[in-house]
């Protein structure tokens, strides 16, 4: 019988707790409900202990008690002894829809939200689409606009710019997408089996843990610190015993790590890459903010063969996340594989999105450097506001991208998170970045906000974290 894990259940359970005290028992059981009317749950699913729900959702186990006790009441929990509480369906339930990794996206109303460590907008999108003229339009309407691939000049936009940064690429080589969230789906898509075994780093990108885990992968995990450290043999060892379908790594920025690989490390990583036969995915989404350098991102995929390597990229994280607009660069096989499944979902993305991406790729040295400049800013007030107050918090400085991986030791992360949604604070804990939902001190806090968010959320956080460094 099916069990879910605690950390798993609060990440479901978001935005539940909207009311007083009081309320809350009637709330949780509302919310549970839900799950199992929705298949988020499936129905048979046992539900965590009363104490390791409370401590996951940091509220006292009487709430949780009370909770299932109403669910019991109108037939949607059977207990029995021995064997836990099971969630009864209201029929015809399915598998879980999703692992709730990302379900902070859309829940943001009259909070303070640093559930997310994406930018605001470089004036440059605006200027890019002052610039276009109708001439602009008028040769791109002379069509119907369905563009499976891409639109051609992006494409070859694309090819150039990974050209430039040492990566022989064609057009034929790129496939145009919305976003770099939607390039990882496509490829847990096209290239993973259910069943099959992915190696991911420990900690990874939310996004992607959600897109294999819905596509039934086998998830093992490659602890971050060796994957960018020099210990490549670790990686060796593991794909010794349990033969991957493929690799999915962030090389040059890692999200939520903040870390990136240097020269020496990049070349152990891609020996060992090649001699196993491992198909890479190199995910560089936020490869564009790096704190240090002024380049174009070097790719990992420069030094593996033709076949063995895809990489996802984007312009949304340098330019602005409302430009929905990433891709993906591999074989012509992988390709034109990719499309057929694009096409089935969305047949193509929006041209004139397309044809502002090709003005601003022409104006990425000055983009990096403009936001550049101010990550540079608000990390070092970040951490100034953080070393202000006497939590013992612990940090790196990270390579790049627009969030600190912060450690609270002796702290439950789960139960900080859903404390501070209750006190009006989203922030994202560790397990929602782990296959195995470890890291469970940590929190991802970004530090690239505007408008003084940081200032405000950081008093609720530090207070929800101290209450929930003892068991409830």
């Amino acid at each position: 019988m099916d069990r879910i894990p605690p950390t798993r259940l609060s990440r479901l359970l978001t935005g539940w707790s909207k009311g007083g005290a009081d309320a809350l028992p009637r709330l949780l059981a509302q919310a549970l409900r839900e799950l199992a009317q929705r298949g988020d749950v499936a129905a048979g699913t046992v539900l965590p202990s009363q104490r390791a729900l409370a401590t996951a959702l940091g509220v006292s186990r009487s709430t949780v008690t009370a909770a299932y006790g109403l669910l019991e009441a109108g037939g949607w929990l059977e207990s029995r002894q021995g064997s836990g509480s099971r969630l009864r369906g209201s029929g015809g339930v399915g598998e879980p829809a999703t692992e709730g990794r990302l379900a902070s996206f859309g829940t943001r109303d009259g909070v303070i939200d640093l559930s997310s460590g994406a930018l605001d907008g470089l004036p440059s999108v605006a200027a890019a689409v002052g610039s276009l003229t109708a001439r602009d339009l008028t040769a791109a309407l002379a069509d119907d606009g369905y563009q499976p691939y891409g639109l051609p000049a992006l494409r070859e936009a694309v090819a150039e710019y990974h050209r430039a940064a040492g990566l022989p690429t064609s057009p034929e080589q790129i496939l145009v997408t919305a976003g770099s969230q939607q390039a990882v789906w496509l490829i847990t898509q096209g290239l993973v089996e259910p069943g099959d075994t992915v190696i991911v780093e420990d900690p990874t990108y939310r996004g992607a843990l959600e897109a294999l885990r819905a596509r039934g992968a086998r998830l093992v995990p490659l602890p971050a610190d060796a994957a960018h450290g020099d210990n490549a043999a670790a990686l060796a060892r593991l794909a010794g015993h349990v033969r991957p379908r493929l690799v999915y790594l962030q090389p040059s920025v890692h999200n939520p790590t903040g870390r990136g690989m240097d020269e020496r490390t990049r070349r152990a990583w891609a020996t060992v890459l090649a001699e196993q036969g491992l198909y890479t995915v190199e995910d560089n989404a936020y490869a564009e903010l790096s704190l240090d350098h002024d380049e174009a991102p070097v790719s990992l995929a420069a030094r593996l063969p033709a076949a063995g390597a895809a990489t996802v990229g984007t312009l949304s994280k340098l330019f602005w996340g409302g430009l929905r607009l990433g891709w993906i660069r591999a074989s012509t096989t992988v390709i034109r594989r990719l499309a057929d499944i694009k096409r089935s979902v969305d047949l193509s993305c929006p041209v004139v999105e397309q044809m502002l991406a090709v003005k601003l790729l022409r104006h990425l040295p000055e983009a990096r450097a403009r936001r550049r400049s101010r990550l540079r800013e608000r990390l070092a007030e970040t951490e100034r506001l953080l070393r202000a107050r006497p939590t013992g918090w612990r940090w790196e400085r990270p390579a790049g991208g627009s969030a600190l991986w912060v450690e609270m030791p002796g702290t439950d992360a789960e139960a900080t998170a859903q404390m501070a949604r209750r006190a009006g604070v989203l922030i994202v804990p560790g397990p929602a970045f782990s296959a195995v939902d470890g890291f469970r001190h940590h929190i991802r806090l970004p530090f690239a906000d505007h408008d003084g968010r940081l200032e405000r959320a950081l008093p609720v956080l530090v207070d929800c974290a101290e209450r929930c460094r003892a068991p409830h």
